[in-house]
């Protein structure tokens, strides 16, 4: 199997909605799952993404990649960047993610690679803490806030079987073309005075 043959399973699939079991460290270590590593970062940077993880590719295992490239905000205004925290993120892997929220949710429109072609407001914790393995097996802590701790809020979510779409504002679901027609312009608070009644 090559990275052009890892397919990104789409909402309805089971294995979206399933726990993914915790990977052993002689799992880890084997060359299998270190070659699933790599098929999964090349993966999440064909698709573009910004995360994957094991489950979307069909395989329920507690693990997910995460990378948010500079050329990934290329077309984002500074200002949009600014409000949501959203910086740079080198390259790395997490195993068996144990995550702890800091702080009141903040809403932004968040998309799914599983769920091509829409977005929707979803309130996640502004700074977030999680004990994990690397890639190697080597315990790590990741302190993260802004659009990394989003992000890995929306990995771990899919590791525990959930998606977005359990979190979402409903009403506030669009496809990504209107999004950007409709309301990526906008602010959160201007969207929701719009979208969701009082």
């Amino acid at each position: 199997m090559s990275p052009a043959k890892l397919k990104i399973v789409q909402v309805g699939d089971p294995v979206l909605r399933r726990q993914a079991r915790a990977v052993t460290i002689e799992e880890l270590r084997s060359p299998e799952v270190q070659q699933l590593i790599e098929w999964m970062r090349e993966t999440m940077r064909d698709a573009p993404g910004v995360g994957l993880a094991a489950p979307q590719v069909g395989v329920p295992l507690q693990i997910a990649v995460i990378e948010d490239r500079e050329d990934l905000m290329a077309s984002i205004a500074p200002a949009r960047l600014q409000e949501r925290g959203r910086r740079p993120v080198p390259f790395h892997v997490i195993v068996n993610p144990v995550l702890s929220l800091d702080g009141e949710p903040v809403e932004f429109f968040e998309g799914c690679l599983s769920l091509a072609g829409f977005a929707a407001l979803v309130p996640r914790a502004p700074r977030v803490r999680v004990e994990c393995w690397n890639e190697r097996g080597e315990p790590q802590t990741i302190r993260a806030e802004g659009w990394y701790a989003r992000i890995l809020q929306h990995e771990i979510d899919h590791l525990d079987g959930t998606l977005y779409i359990d979190r979402m504002e409903s009403r506030t679901l669009a496809t990504i073309e209107n999004h950007k027609r409709h309301w990526d312009a906008l602010s959160t608070e201007a969207v929701r005075s719009i979208l969701v009644p009082r």
